[in-house]
């Protein structure tokens, strides 16, 4: 590494210290230095490194950018809450205080190299902070949602076998609730201004800490952060990533589907306990230098994000579907945004219609991707892509992504099958370790020479992936195999609809049918409901298929949906088939 600092700084110097080109240049060029050499890894031109840690390869090297002599255009980390309080880091104040909690989470919790600790809690700073320092320790960490119970927690210690647990003020309650359950709990460490009686608190411990530590050196395959997925059935599974998989898996991510460069501020909307917020928070944006911009965000208002928009720099804004489509709803074409140039979107399939509606409205497209948990992004419309809306775009360096069928083999291109990351002979280096203390589940992925996503898809003619719905999604009705993705979309473009949520239902005659549970526009709760789904179900016969249209249609005020905002078609699915 101290031979790559050595090529590397003089020529970033030289860009520096060039009169004839613009700041912004230098910028660009900066992220060609740095970005591009763990982008030629995804590409496969070069090797995993047998070291790499991303606290000290990357973030720590935007800090020696700055101290001989220039700085990126913006902060590494912009917080702002709705009460209008500020945080602005520069990469060496960031990596003075990752360090001081390092030798929080040594000295104080007693962590040592390998142990496990869960952090429950919401887009406050210190959640980057904790991050980061447990790279540098080589504690692994297990982030988890601020909207979990105290069954979830204790399910959370239990299989994660944490020394420490780091939450604040609001669950603290809900984790003492669950300490006789919690054996392997050694230290607790709480986030906020009050003490608390059993609890360490890390504010105060921050202050007095040294910010002299020397950052753990890791081998590029070590464990370094689990993500407990969503789950739509079952107890959720562990996914373990190595400091290589997301630390390197996202530089291709972030200069080509989110295309990041120091001059960029980004802000992604996802909570701190969804793998989202490992895409857009904190690797992607870092690996190219830009900054980290953070709204507290306590829940999803359309009209704070208009007017977050409108009053900050963000050049880039990521939310999930459902985001677009509440934001829609609002109207945002009332704002002005002068700093945006870029969107993005994943976690679910978005809608032709939300991508229609945002670009009338702002001027601006959306850039679809897809991705899981267990994955870097596998598909994406990268930046100077012709977008299909409805589609996710095309493979993203390193995966080779096929359209396989139960057997594994790859089906003709237009053929509906299981969306497939190619993993034989060489098993792409981003691509998760295996489900913590599950080797079922690790091995139930795999078939022939591909790991399954579980989703279906198909590729068209020009290699676009295009997604039908999740395997136990798919409704079969009389033969005809219908997703329920293409009937939600077609609903959407109905001026009446402000989500929906097609399920299977069960029928005598035709064994299921399509059902959809419809979330109304204000405009149009007071109509007739019955001439209304009927209004619906001929709207969808002309827009796709005639087989496909909801011979079943509900009404309801909302969708359930998980903590992430995907909405849970296995729930009403289940509630369909239990009156059966």
């Amino acid at each position: 590494m101290r031979t790559f600092l050595k090529s590397w700084i003089p020529q970033c110097l030289w860009i520096l210290r060039s009169p004839s080109r613009t700041f912004h240049g230098n910028n660009r060029l900066l992220t060609f230095q740095i970005t591009s050499h763990y982008e030629s890894i995804n590409q496969g031109e070069k090797e995993v490194p047998e070291y790499f840690n991303f606290a000290s390869d990357v973030l720590d090297k935007w800090t020696q950018l700055e101290k001989v002599g220039r700085k990126p255009a913006n902060p590494a980390f912009w917080w702002v809450s709705d009460k209008g309080e500020e945080v602005k880091w520069s990469f060496e104040e960031f990596g003075s205080l990752s360090k001081k909690t390092a030798n929080v989470l040594s000295e104080a919790c007693g962590l040592r190299r390998g142990d496990r600790i869960v952090a429950i809690l919401p887009r406050v700073p210190e959640w980057w902070l904790l991050n980061v320092a447990c790279m540098r320790a080589g504690i692994i960490f297990f982030p988890g949602t601020s909207q979990l119970t105290a069954k979830d927690i204790l399910y959370r210690l239990q299989a994660s076998k944490a020394k420490c647990i780091v939450t604040n003020d609001t669950l603290a309650p809900a984790v003492e609730s669950v300490l006789s359950g919690s054996e392997f709990l050694k230290s607790k460490l709480i986030v906020g201004q009050g003490s608390r009686d059993g609890w360490l608190n890390f504010k105060e411990l921050l202050a007095v800490a040294s910010a002299d530590h020397i950052c753990i050196k890791t081998r590029s395959h070590d464990p370094m952060l689990v993500y407990f997925t969503s789950g739509t059935t079952g107890f959720p599974k562990m996914v373990l990533h190595s400091y290589s998989s997301y630390g390197i898996g996202f530089a291709t991510t972030g200069r080509r589907w989110l295309d990041l460069t120091p001059s960029d501020v980004m802000w992604n909307t996802s909570d701190t306990g969804w793998a989202k917020s490992a895409y857009g928070s904190v690797f992607s944006p870092w690996i190219c230098g830009a900054c980290v911009f953070i709204h507290n965000l306590p829940q999803f208002q359309p009209e704070v994000i208009g007017q977050t928009l409108s009053k900050y720099p963000i050049t880039t804004f990521c939310t999930a579907p459902t985001g677009f489509r509440m934001l829609v709803q609002h109207d945002m074409s009332r704002y002005r945004f002068p700093s945006l140039k870029h969107c993005v979107t994943g976690g679910e399939a978005l809608n032709p219609e939300v991508f229609s509606q945002w670009r009338t409205q702002t001027g601006v497209d959306i850039h679809e991707g897809y991705g899981q948990t267990e994955t870097v992004a596998i598909c994406a419309n990268l930046k100077g892509m012709k977008i299909k809306p409805g589609s996710l775009g095309k493979p993203v360096p390193p995966y080779d992504v096929q359209i396989v069928d139960e057997h594994g083999a790859v089906v003709p291109q237009g053929e509906e099958g299981t969306i497939a990351v190619r993993v034989k002979p060489t098993r792409p280096f981003c691509l998760f370790s295996e489900y913590l203390d599950n080797p079922e589940k690790t091995a139930a992925t795999l078939c022939g020479d591909f790991y399954l996503t579980g989703d279906r898809g198909f590729m068209d003619k020009e290699g676009y992936i295009w997604f039908v719905g999740r395997a136990d999604d798919i409704i079969n009705s009389a033969g005809y195999r219908i997703g329920p993705f293409e009937v939600e979309s077609a609903l959407m473009e109905h001026p009446a609809v402000v989500e929906a949520a097609v399920v299977s239902s069960p029928d005598p005659v035709r064994g299921e049918v399509v059902k959809a549970f419809v979330v109304l526009a204000p405009l149009y709760e007071s109509r007739d409901q019955k001439k209304l789904a009927l209004e619906l179900q001929q709207h969808v016969k002309k827009v796709t298929a005639p087989y496909k249209y909801p011979r079943k249609v509900e009404f309801v005020k909302e969708l359930p949906k998980t903590v992430t905002g995907k909405i849970q078609r296995n729930v009403l699915r289940g509630k369909e088939w239990a009156k059966v």
